[in-house]
Formats: structure tokens, sequence, C-alpha cells
């Protein structure tokens, strides 16, 4: 299906964005660091799921309102950014109390204790959908790949589906390598570190989303 000429250099751009260290990277390895490979793979699952979500939007020409207003725009970025800076406020929390990262917890009848599913799957859905930079980013780049007979939508959401598959295989293989280093991230000294430094980035990325002009 719609496996043309435009194909592979759409494959090969998206490749090579999915590679590019960013938000999403840092959450999946925050993630599983912190609840291990399972949470890391529903954290993946979540951020790429709102890609969908960006192309329905991109589709339907919701983004160009969102562009085109400065207040919708300026709301969604505020409320991406204070997301985002929630998270790594939370990391930076957990570092100062010298929390640990362990992969899975276990309780006294010796069962491991397991986090809901919810929490990261929340936490990576939200992060993808409350970014407006993938809104503008969607809106920019699908079209070009989208011919004048093709149904925009449907088109889209094909596009969206590639992404998915090969920003998760990308993603999934950092959590598998973050997975295999459990027993050491499970150390004091190495959970704070990697708590401060992950909630400094968050927070750092949160500002820089916030500060963002709007395009145009």
């Amino acid at each position: 299906m719609w496996i043309d000429g435009q194909f592979w250099p759409f494959l090969l751009a998206i490749t090579l964005l999915s590679m590019t260290p960013g938000v999403d990277t840092l959450l999946v390895i925050r993630n599983t660091s912190r609840g291990g490979v399972r949470d890391g793979v529903v954290t993946s699952l979540a951020i790429c799921s709102g890609l969908f979500v960006h192309a329905a939007v991109s589709a339907l020409g919701i983004s160009l309102i969102l562009l085109n207003s400065a207040w919708a725009f300026e709301l969604l970025k505020l409320l991406g950014a204070g997301y985002l800076i929630w998270l790594g406020a939370q990391s930076l929390l957990s570092a100062r109390r010298g929390a640990g990262l362990p992969v899975a917890s276990v309780t006294s009848d010796g069962k491991a204790s397991r986090r809901s599913l919810w929490l990261p799957l929340r936490e990576g859905f939200l992060s993808n959908v409350l970014n407006p930079k993938t809104i503008v980013f969607y809106m920019a780049f699908l079209p070009q790949f989208i011919g004048p007979s093709d149904p925009p939508l449907l088109k889209s959401l094909w596009l969206a589906s590639l992404h998915f598959l090969i920003a998760n295989i990308w993603q999934i293989a950092i959590v598998l390598m973050i997975g295999r280093a459990g027993k050491w991230l499970a150390q004091r000294r190495v959970a704070r570190g990697l708590n401060g430094l992950t909630g400094l980035m968050l927070v750092g990325f949160g500002l820089k989303l916030a500060l963002a002009q709007r395009p145009g």
C-alpha cells in the first residue's frame, strides 16, 4: 500500500529522526531505569501512539488552526512545557531523596511488586501529544509525501504507522540495553546520578519548549 518512489526517502528521513536523541529517548531511558523493561516498552508504545493523533490532526487541518491562533498555540506549548518540567521535577526529587531505580522491587512475601502500567502509558502518551513541535513537524513534513490523488487522512495514518514501527524498534532496542544494566542501575549512587541527570534534562527541554516562538 502506497509503496512508491516516495516511500524510501520517507523511511530514511523518519529513521534518522527516530534515532536523534530527544525527549522521547530520555523518557524511555528514565522509565526503563525506574520500572524495568516492561515499563520501558509501554512508554515507547505510548509515545509512538501519539503519532497517530498528530497525523490525524495534520490531515484534518486542525494543526493550521493551532498555528494560526496565537493563544491556542501558546496554551498547548505551555501545557507541554509544564508537563516536561513536572516530570523532571519528579526525577530531581527522587535524586534528592536518594531513591533507587529498582527494575522490580521485592515485597516481604518474595513476590515482585510492579507499578501500574497506567503510569508509563500516561507519561509517554501525554509527553508526545502535548508537544506542539511534533504538530508543526507533521504539518510541514507529511504533505510532501501525500499526492493529489491520495486520501489525506488515510495516507497520513499510513505514514504515521511507518514512523510508529521504526521509532519503536529503535526505542525498544534502547530499553533492552538499559534492562541488561538493571543491577548496576539499582545502585544508590548510580540511581541518584541518573535521576538527577534526567531530571535536569527534562526540565531543560520543558524550559526550551516554553520559550519557543510560534512558527510563522
